[in-house]
């Protein structure tokens, strides 16, 4: 069985996810694949999640932190410079789960750390996790990748992931909290090039062979149509937020002109209904408020942007219109 290993010098989050997609779909299953790599601060959703609910959006892009969505299920992730990512992909028939979690194990061993499996899904030193996985699985080729905290911010961690108390009923799945620990705290002089080498040395050990260590960059894009096709599709709008389940959002407020009880319905992330309760004494601004926010994306650029051409073309309900929109641009932060 022939090994290939890649390794990536890149760091956009979008493109480490599609070159995943790009090794799944498209690589020839025919030999043991491994792939190495690691993300700016990027928050990673799974792909039934709903990133209002998992994250602070509005901090994120203040603090240009990346928000990517992956294929695969389960929670979200922070991943920042101080995880290494590892992915495998095997031809079906020789897929063996346990190996790839073995190969890591003997990596942290050659570094002086003694790890174990955990469950299904991770690895553990002592009682704290420093390993998460997910799997994918195809006629011909399976697929298992996760991450290892070698010295993430876990303060940062806090920051993004834990969402601002919307009001949502919300689908999809949501993600649970573990103990958990760096590497470095076991070793300090762990990084990422030193944890790759013990690695991809575990790897070439496990399988008795070796292999050239392929090193992928913006380049490759170009070199490779399909990869570039993933990497447009991890980049764009539509999948990152448009892929969310169905879910609503119920807010209320008092003006000392009335009470706005608003309630939206969210289908891939464009707001398909909205029904408005209130005892303003305009009708005609309630009407208007719920014909300019239906059928538009659940993003706070674009209600803030329709909020105010409204404003302008109702001079006399400006005050009005300006009150709903600060208001509901401040819920809409998550």
């Amino acid at each position: 069985m022939k090994l290939r290993i890649l390794k990536s010098a890149v760091t956009n989050p979008w493109f480490n996810l599609a070159t995943e997609d790009w090794i799944f779909n498209t690589l020839d299953p025919d030999s043991h694949t491994l792939f190495l790599w690691r993300n700016s601060e990027t928050v990673v959703i799974g792909r039934s999640q709903n990133p209002w609910v998992e994250c602070k959006i509005d901090k994120m892009e203040e603090d240009g932190v990346f928000l990517a969505r992956r294929q695969s299920g389960g929670g979200a992730v922070f991943h920042d410079l101080g995880n290494t990512n590892f992915t495998f992909l095997s031809p079906k028939e020789d897929y063996d789960q346990d190996a790839n979690f073995t190969i890591i194990v003997n990596a942290l061993k050659k570094l002086g750390i003694n790890a174990e499996q955990s469950g299904r899904n991770d690895m553990q030193v002592g009682d704290k996790k420093i390993s998460g996985s997910a799997f994918k699985h195809a006629l011909d080729r399976s697929f298992h990748h996760g991450t290892l905290l070698v010295d993430a911010n876990m303060q940062k961690l806090g920051d993004y992931l834990n969402p601002h108390p919307l009001k949502l009923q919300a689908k999809g799945i949501k993600s649970v909290r573990s103990r958990v620990a760096n590497l470095v705290d076991f070793n300090a002089d762990i990084n990422h090039e030193v944890l790759s080498e013990a690695i991809i040395e575990a790897f070439c050990e496990y399988y008795d062979a070796t292999a050239p260590v392929e090193e992928l960059d913006e380049a490759s894009l170009a070199k490779q149509p399909a990869l570039d096709k993933y990497y447009q599709q991890m980049a764009d709008w539509d999948w990152r937020f448009g892929k969310t389940p169905q879910f609503n959002h119920h807010i209320e407020t008092r003006f000392d002109w009335g009470i706005i009880d608003l309630h939206m319905d969210v289908q891939q992330a464009v707001i398909t209904e909205v029904v408005i309760f209130s005892d303003a004494l305009n009708v005609e601004l309630i009407e208007l408020l719920k014909e300019t926010l239906t059928d538009i994306k659940y993003n706070r650029n674009e209600v803030k942007a329709k909020l105010g051409k409204l404003a302008k073309a109702h001079a006399e309900l400006a005050t009005q219109v300006d009150d709903v929109s600060e208001w509901l641009l401040g819920e809409m932060e998550g």
